[in-house]
C-alpha cells in the first residue's frame, strides 16, 4: 500500500525504524561492509584497525548514528587527511556532501558528469561496491531483535504500525517478510517515499491526533523526525536493543494507549537515548 491510498484504521500510530531499530542489520552492514570498503578504496589497510574503529564510532555509537554515508564518508576522510595519508580531491568531496541536494548515488554520478573528480569518483566506487556487499550479506545474519515480533503483535492490537525507514524499499520488505512481522503492519514507507519527517507528517493527516502517535527509533535522526511533526519518540538504546523492546512492549506501548507517555517517563526516555550516544 502507498501512502495515497492509505488510510487510518485505529487510533493510535506506531511508526517504526528499520535498520539498527527492528532489525539487527545496522551493526553488521557498517563493520562488515561500509568500514573495509572505504580502507580497500582509498589503500588504508596498515592503519584498518583504527580507523575501522573510528568509522564504527561515527556512523554507530555516537550523536552520529545513522549519519547519511557520504557525509560520514566525507567526516571520516578528513580525520584521514589529518592523521594518515593526504586524500586526492577531498575539498571536492567535502563541497558535493555539504551543498548537494541530494546525497545519492545517482546525484554523485550527476555530479561526476559535471566535474572531474578523482575523490568524486573513488565514493561513488565506494558506495557501489558497499551495496553489493550489503546484497551479499546472508539472510540469517540479517534478523530482528529478540522481541520485536511479539513488541509488535501486542501493539497492532490497538495501533496501526508503520515502517518508516530510509533505508531500500525492497531489502526492508523482504528482510520483514522472511521472519514473519509484515502481517503486523498496515504500511511500508522507505527512502523511495521521502524523509522520516515527511512521511511521519504525511501520515499524521491522514486523521490521528499527535498525541497518539509514536515513533520508535535508534538514531538521532529518528528523534530529529519525530519532534518535527510534535509526536511521541521511543528510542531502541543501541547495546540495549533487547530491553529496550521489552520495555516497549510492556509498559511504553501501554503508556501510548493509557494517556500517560506525555511528560515525565517521554522526558526519561529521551535523557536515555543521548546519554547513551554520548
Amino acid at each position: 500500500m502507498n501512502l495515497k491510498n492509505y488510510e487510518k484504521k485505529k487510533e493510535f500510530l506506531i511508526c517504526v525504524d528499520s535498520d539498527g531499530c527492528a532489525m539487527d542489520t545496522m551493526d553488521i552492514k557498517h563493520i562488515r561492509c561500509f568500514g573495509p570498503c572505504m580502507v580497500e578504496e582509498w589503500g588504508l589497510g596498515q592503519w584498518k584497525e583504527p580507523i575501522l574503529e573510528r568509522w564504527n564510532e561515527i556512523n554507530l555509537y555516537t550523536m552520529t548514528r545513522g549519519i547519511n554515508r557520504f557525509k560520514g564518508l566525507a567526516e571520516m576522510l578528513g580525520e584521514v587527511h589529518e592523521t594518515y595519508m593526504e586524500i586526492e580531491d577531498l575539498p571536492v568531496l567535502e563541497k558535493w556532501v555539504e551543498e548537494s541536494s541530494e546525497l545519492s548515488n545517482q546525484a554523485l554520478a550527476d555530479a561526476i558528469r559535471e566535474k572531474e573528480s578523482v575523490a568524486l569518483k573513488k565514493a561513488l566506487s565506494w558506495s557501489v561496491k558497499v551495496n553489493e556487499k550489503i546484497n551479499d550479506l546472508p539472510f540469517d545474519v540479517k534478523k530482528p531483535f529478540a522481541g520485536v515480533k511479539e513488541a509488535l503483535a501486542t501493539a497492532h492490537e490497538k495501533a496501526d504500525i508503520a515502517i518508516v525507514s530510509s533505508a531500500n524499499l525492497q531489502a526492508v520488505e523482504e528482510e520483514w517478510e522472511l521472519y514473519g512481522l509484515l502481517k503486523h503492519v498496515d504500511i511500508l514507507l522507505a527512502q523511495d517515499t521521502g524523509s522520516k519527517a515527511f512521511c511521519i507528517g504525511e501520515l499524521v493527516k491522514k486523521g490521528y491526533n499527535v498525541r497518539n502517535v509514536l515513533m520508535t527509533g535508534d538514531a538521532p535522526g529518528d528523534y530529529e523526525a519525530a519532534s518535527k511533526n510534535g509526536v511521541f519518540f521511543y528510542p531502541i538504546l543501541v547495546r540495549h536493543e533487547n530491553e529496550s523492546w521489552e520495555e516497549f512492549r510492556n509498559e511504553g506501548a501501554l503508556r501510548l494507549f493509557d494517556g500517560s507517555y506525555e511528560g515525565a517517563y517521554q522526558e526519561k526516555k529521551i535523557a536515555e537515548f543521548m546519554d547513551n550516544l554520548k
